[in-house]
């Protein structure tokens, strides 16, 4: 299997277990842009519709429109918090 395909299985497998708390680290960093926004589009309907709180951690910015509340960190430290009023959908992202 390759990395992104590895990566796709191990976020199915975490979503198959329902969780309350979904911890993803760079879910999208082995996958291509489309792949990439159809896993986005996963995340946020397990969010939404099963009410699993959701953290990902990203080094894109525009994955942090489509949150709540984003922290931006620098020197391991939160550096500022935005809170967005209109979350941007995944399909809406383009990288």
């Amino acid at each position: 299997m390759s990395g992104g395909e590895q990566q796709r299985v191990a976020i199915a497998r975490a979503i198959a277990k329902r969780p309350d708390v979904l911890l993803c680290d760079e879910p999208t960093g082995a996958l291509d842009a489309s792949t990439g926004v159809r896993v986005l589009g996963v995340l946020e309907a397990v969010n939404r519709e099963l009410g699993t709180t959701t953290l990902v951690i990203t080094h894109n910015a525009d994955i942090a429109r489509m949150a709540h509340r984003s922290l931006h960190m620098a020197d391991g430290r939160i550096a500022r918090e935005v809170r967005n009023e209109a979350r941007v959908p995944a399909l809406s992202l383009s990288w």
